[in-house]
């Protein structure tokens, strides 16, 4: 079915409602170009304190570059930006220290056993022995990975070396956590592991920036989602906002026998009609009171209904109708490492 037009939205992010001193992130008018490529034209991100906020785009939609910057490991060309209430451009060192960061890859230096790569994160964060010590061992037993401390990083799953990855990011105890695409490349079961610790870090007070190629896991995890494209965010607002963008639905109705299909098509009209499921298909609102008025019509008649499939846009429509490309280009693309630098 061709998905209906979709209203205009101001590329603008409208902040959500609180004080700007509640906002662990806040990024106002952010640009940069490589040579003659914008990849960044302006964007705005309001994130509070204590929340998940996904940054979902197609590949090249500056994704990856607005990390880069946030985290201080790529200069603005223009804007003013906010981290743990710390001004990016004045006090980078002060931005450094509340932040944490995990890449697409996992940084770890396979020379080094689990234990050894995050005391050497606790040093880097001049942390004192007992401290690092303790950090450790709180982190290993958090992330499951006490058994395997002392072996080195090659032996671990992929799966494992993420989580790793994630505990140095946190032995400085950031107030914000940059994660660029976690989960790319694990397995099912390793990717709602990692969910599940997302939502423990959120429920700690951690404030979560989160770049994904997976619609599902904004959906699970964000308070709030931003989509970009071409450098511009041109949609933002909670799950059920973004769904709202995407005007219409469908309802499918299937009935016991051939008689009561052809009694309904005649009466309702639908859009699709498939005789060997004994189903049709109406487009419009698929909420309750549409529902409601179908069944009133059928009932009439008498023509009974033996089930109903309600149908409502969700984020794969929400992306396809506003950047233009199906969600799946997202998970199946396959990273250039010369356009890494503008993702």
């Amino acid at each position: 079915m061709a998905m209906p037009p979709v209203p205009s939205v101001p590329p603008a992010v409208s902040p959500p409602p609180g004080d700007a001193r509640d906002l662990a992130i806040d990024v106002r008018g952010l640009r940069k170009s490589f040579g003659d490529h914008a990849v960044l034209g302006g964007i705005d991100l309001a994130v509070p304190r204590g929340t998940v906020f996904a940054l979902l785009g197609p590949n090249g939609a500056g994704k990856t570059t607005t990390v880069n910057i946030l985290s201080t490991l790529l200069a603005p060309d223009a804007g003013t930006v906010r981290i743990a209430g710390h001004d990016l451009a004045t006090e980078p060192a002060r931005v450094r220290s509340a932040i944490g960061l995990t890449g697409q890859f996992a940084a770890l230096d396979d020379l080094l056993t689990g234990a050894e790569n995050l005391t050497l994160m606790g040093r880097l964060h001049h942390l004192n022995r007992p401290e690092i010590h303790r950090r450790s061992a709180l982190l290993l037993r958090q992330f499951g990975l006490t058994d395997v401390a002392g072996q080195l990083p090659a032996t671990y799953s992929g799966g494992m070396r993420r989580r790793l990855d994630l505990a140095m990011g946190l032995m400085g105890r950031p107030h914000v956590l940059f994660l660029d695409e976690p989960t790319t490349g694990l397995d099912p079961r390793s990717r709602r592991e990692m969910w599940d610790i997302v939502r423990e870090l959120v429920a700690e007070g951690v404030t979560i920036l989160l770049t994904t190629q997976y619609l599902e896991e904004a959906d699970q995890l964000a308070d709030r989602i931003a989509l970009l494209d071409g450098g511009r965010i041109v949609a933002e607002g909670t799950e059920a906002e973004l769904k709202k963008l995407i005007p219409g639905g469908r309802i499918t109705l299937r009935f016991a026998d051939a008689d009561a299909l052809e009694r309904a098509e005649r009466l309702l009209v639908p859009d699709s009609v498939k005789p060997a499921e004994l189903s049709l298909e109406v487009s419009g609102r698929a909420d309750v009171p549409a529902l409601r008025s179908l069944l009133n019509r059928l009932e009439s008649q008498g023509i009974p209904v033996d089930d109903i499939v309600l149908h409502t846009p969700d984020l794969d429509d929400v992306f396809l109708a506003l950047t233009g490309q199906s969600p799946s280009n997202l998970a199946d693309a396959t990273t250039d490492p010369k356009q890494e630098a503008v993702r």
